[in-house]
């Protein structure tokens, strides 16, 4: 068993966007408790990682809405040592100061900034309730270059109401022409609970149709890959070397353990889920607070082929076999004759399994004939 990775979910954010549906409260208030939640929950869960842990990622929420001196106590009860492979923070435009990125620069040890811009259009911006504007997160993204961070990654979104497939175009042509390391590139999806979901239900905002979405989505794979970029998960786009090493873990099966409100942990047999509840949390101290769920063999086999399909690398049916054995594979073999003969799935070398790029947007239907019910 390998290092394990280790995720702090931050449940904080000045407001609440439009499309998001992760945990999060802007009451500032519960900062401080939660921060000593969080570090007795590290205390408790670290016998998880008997190898160690080889990345952190902060995510949210906000991470960077932490006040930096409890932002510094959270991380200076964390394992930060030099087998760290990548630590990294998510961060939001408007919080981006000088200050900021040379605190957290000189005396955190984080080395990776993914930065949540969404799109570099005003209109579309505000539509999704962001605080920031397209020249902000220009200048975020310039500060964070000149303070000395040279792994980046910056989110996008595409499918918005009113986005057009050249005001698409433009936000991620802006975006290439910045060079981050690492680009992640999401289509929208309306969650229920979402202010986005309330208005498109009561018709205030309309979906954008199939044919500009594919038609969004073929220009990014294009864009990109004529910039340098490999895409090698769905929504996820590297250069040469710069792919995220956390992310991994959630596609490979990889020891991970989650700190806070609304995180998950897997220990290779359970996943364990924490209550998306600040106060209860904190009253917990960050102890006893996760819920266990035990995943049948059934559960594992499946989240193994939905996780790796969406993976340029694809599905390794020669180790599938060794782990659930012949006669649950046998099965899902049985299924994938039509799948190949449309085109659907490709099969390499006799035993890697993959979804064709073109078609990883109807991935989920693809999967479909092949999850055990």
């Amino acid at each position: 068993m390998g290092p394990a990775k280790l995720y702090v979910h931050v449940p904080f954010c000045h407001s609440k966007c439009a499309y998001c549906d992760f945990y999060s409260t802007p009451h500032a208030k519960w900062m401080e408790g939660y921060v000593d939640a969080a570090i007795n929950e590290w205390e408790s869960r670290k016998y998880m990682a008997p190898a160690g842990v080889d990345t952190i990622y902060l995510g949210g929420g906000t991470p960077s809405s932490l006040p930096m001196a409890l932002l510094g106590k959270l991380l200076s009860a964390l394992p930060v040592t030099d087998d760290i492979r990548e630590f990294t923070i998510e961060a939001n435009p408007e919080d981006v100061t000088s200050e900021w990125v040379g605190f957290i620069r000189e005396h955190t040890g984080i080395n990776r900034v993914s930065m949540g811009i969404q799109s570099f259009s005003d209109t579309e911006l505000r539509l999704i309730s962001r605080r920031h504007s397209a020249a902000d997160a220009i200048r975020a993204y310039k500060m964070l270059r000149a303070e000395g961070i040279g792994n980046i990654s910056c989110d996008l979104i595409y499918g918005l109401p009113g986005q057009t497939l050249d005001s698409w175009k433009q936000s991620l042509d802006t975006l290439i022409s910045l060079a981050p390391e690492h680009i992640s590139a999401y289509l929208l999806s309306y969650e229920e609970g979402t202010r986005l979901h309330a208005m498109l239900s009561t018709g205030k905002i309309k979906e954008t149709d199939e044919d500009t979405i594919y038609d969004m989505y073929g220009y990014m794979c294009d864009a990109l890959r004529s910039a340098g970029y490999n895409h090698y998960e769905i929504s996820n786009f590297a250069l040469p070397g710069k792919e995220a090493v956390h992310n991994s873990s959630y596609w490979d099966g990889s020891i991970y353990i989650g700190i806070g409100p609304g995180a998950y942990s897997w220990d290779g047999i359970h996943r364990i889920y924490n209550p998306s509840d600040i106060k209860r949390y904190i009253a917990s101290a960050g102890v006893d607070f996760g819920v266990t769920e035990d995943e049948t063999v059934d559960n594992r086999f499946n989240d193994n082929i939905m996780t790796a399909l969406r993976t340029r690398k694809g599905l390794d049916l020669k180790a599938l076999t060794e782990e659930y054995g012949e006669g649950m594979v046998d099965e899902m073999k049985a299924q994938l004759p039509p799948l190949l003969a449309e085109g659907h799935l490709c099969l390499s070398d006799g035993n890697i399994l993959t979804i064709p790029e073109k078609h990883w947007l109807i991935s989920n239907s693809i999967l479909l004939p092949l999850i055990r019910v």
